[in-house]
């Protein structure tokens, strides 16, 4: 079987955490990745987090499928590499703060001085222009500014960041989006064009109508902690056990159901309950009685009941529980890859199943510039102009 994308190059010069993301997400379905790094400064997620053997784990999922080269794109030798790389890719990715680029003499008309055809996809906290775009920009900015932090946590708690990458792996998403949407956009002009993404957009995008429930009717969503301002029964509840389910009734019949199954089906005939608004307004009443229920069973009861009922649930996990779960299982959510430096390592594997071009993991991540030599040999560099760049600090 082919890969979508394997006539496509890539090059990467971005780190933390979006446009890297949007990168391998473009290699895992076979676009050749070109990671280029400092030759003194590695990409800072090849420290973060937990090490094995000194060596990175976040860099091996990070980094799977991309040839890693180092290039000080600063200096004119790195520079001029950097140009000739262009000169055959499809596609730049990079996250350097406005202006960056375009003072090392490598900006949009030097990039399409050697390549008319190419994709410059700019990924940075606040985008391009306006007031912050000079501002140093991270996820957790975006994650404060979009709205998400005022509605996540309990009504009577502080704003809630999330402990993850979430606006950075939203906005990873998106760019990979806009990067397939202008390659369609050259197949039909033959000219390429600058992707602006700011990432502070993308997580806004999927809050969902807060905007427009603002600028028509001044409402503004508080916090509510796991409950819904949309539909109810809707919340994570203790088990006999000690475990936790969460519950969710987004459509009416299937509130019916839980309803039901947990001994309340007078609640049906309530006129408040024909709605999911109207159930988030009585949610005291609904988490008491589905709370209840669950509270004198255990987790596998709860779950099978439920199951039997045609109802939604599904247990809290932790990653311990993802990691032993037969449905991730089935669809090898969770896949193994041969590393030459740490053995086989599970990771997540690509995110969709294609029938007849499917994605794959073909290595983990590199080693810092493992492969330098190779691509610039491949440019056509000989090993003494190889060697000079090394000298010079420029490679």
């Amino acid at each position: 079987m082919t890969t979508p994308l394997r006539d496509l190059r890539v090059l990467d010069l971005a780190t933390l955490f979006a446009g890297p993301l949007a990168a391998t997400m473009l290699g895992d379905f076979g676009a050749e990745v070109i990671k280029v790094e400092h030759p003194r400064r590695p990409d800072p997620s090849r420290g973060h987090g937990p090490a094995k053997d000194g060596v990175g784990l976040w860099w091996k999922l990070l980094g799977r499928n991309k040839r890693a080269i180092t290039l000080d794109l600063s200096a004119p030798g790195g520079r001029d590499a950097l140009l000739r790389l262009a000169a055959s890719s499809d596609v730049v990715i990079e996250n350097f703060r406005p202006g960056t680029l375009e003072r090392w003499g490598l900006g949009w008309p030097e990039l399409a001085a050697v390549n008319s055809e190419l994709i410059l996809t700019r990924v940075t906290g606040f985008g391009q222009s306006g007031p912050y775009a000079h501002r140093p920009g991270f996820g957790t900015l975006a994650e404060a500014m979009s709205g998400f932090a005022a509605v996540t946590g309990e009504p009577d708690g502080p704003p809630t960041l999330p402990p993850f990458g979430l606006a950075d792996s939203i906005a990873a998403l998106a760019t990979a989006y806009a990067v397939l949407t202008a390659l369609t956009a050259r197949a039909a002009t033959g000219r390429g064009q600058v992707i602006d993404m700011a990432i502070i957009e993308p997580i806004l995008t999927v809050l969902g109508p807060q905007p427009l429930w603002y600028d028509q009717l001044g409402y503004v969503q508080p916090r509510t902690g796991n409950r819904s301002r949309n539909n109810a029964p809707r919340n994570t509840y203790r088990t006999a056990d000690g475990s936790w389910v969460a519950v969710s009734t987004s459509a009416q019949s299937v509130a019916e159901r839980v309803i039901r199954l947990v001994g309340r089906a007078e609640l049906i005939d309530e006129p408040w309950f024909t709605t999911g608004a109207g159930r988030a307004e009585h949610a005291d009443v609904l988490d008491d009685a589905v709370g209840g229920w669950i509270a004198l069973r255990t987790r596998e009861e709860a779950m099978a009941a439920f199951e039997k009922a045609e109802a939604a649930i599904a247990p809290v996990y932790d990653i311990r529980d993802v990691m032993a779960d037969p449905q991730y299982r089935a669809l090898d959510t969770l896949t193994t890859v041969d590393d030459p430096e740490l053995g086989p390592l599970r990771m997540q594997n690509v995110l969709f199943r294609l029938s007849e071009t499917p994605g794959a993991i073909r290595w983990a991540g590199r080693p810092h510039g493992a492969d330098t030599d190779a691509v610039l040999t491949e440019l056509g560099l000989s090993g003494p102009e190889i060697a000079a760049l090394r000298r010079a600090g420029a490679a």
